[in-house]
């Protein structure tokens, strides 16, 4: 299976990164063909270009500087987001890579006289996504009510990849872990995912 690896922490020594590293590594070793994407390390540009916004409900999208970023979406089965939840969100510029890429006529296309959007991502199987957060899994839960979770399965693949699977793991209280809880988190990515 295809997978992309979307990585969005700025750190190369977070906890992030160390995720993401053995999660990479187990899903080689199960066969999945892995192309990574680190946003911070290929220096991706969150924010929307004039000429994209202004394309975003003409004929045709302006794809000129994603052509690379939308070719990886399209032909990616499986979808792995690794990133930090910061203020109960997306780190920017994984928000951006949203904005951008999940782009219509290419993740979606609209509908006429203001229905629902079309999905177009009908290649995506699976999105899987770890992500870290400083809060107790209580704040995020019952005040919050996940909204990271939310919007990824309900916004997002809802209108876009509706058939896609999808499985979220966070790790809460990230900024005091022992290694133990670290060690015990990533064998629950080796055995959801």
């Amino acid at each position: 299976m295809k997978c992309l690896v979307v990585i969005a922490h700025p750190l190369e020594d977070s906890l992030c990164k160390h995720l993401a590293k053995e999660t990479i590594a187990h899903l080689k070793a199960k066969g999945y063909e892995i192309t990574v994407k680190d946003l911070y390390a290929e220096s991706f540009s969150p924010a929307l270009t004039h000429a994209e916004r202004q394309s975003y409900f003409t004929e045709e999208f302006d794809s000129s500087a994603l052509e690379r970023d939308l070719r990886q979406l399209k032909e990616t089965q499986s979808l792995v987001l690794i990133f930090p939840t910061w203020w109960f969100g997306f780190p920017a510029i994984l928000k951006g890579w949203f904005d951008r890429v999940w782009a219509p006529g290419h993740a979606y296309d609209h509908a006429d006289n203001n229905k629902a959007i079309l999905p177009k991502l009908d290649n995506l199987v699976e999105m899987k996504v770890i992500t870290t957060l400083g809060s107790p899994r209580w704040v995020d839960l019952l005040i919050l009510r996940q909204p990271v979770r939310r919007v990824l399965k309900t916004a997002i693949l809802g209108t876009c990849a509706p058939k896609c699977r999808f499985q979220m793991l966070s790790l809460y209280g990230s900024e005091s872990l022992s290694k133990e809880k670290v060690d015990r988190f990533i064998r629950k990515i080796r055995t959801r995912f």
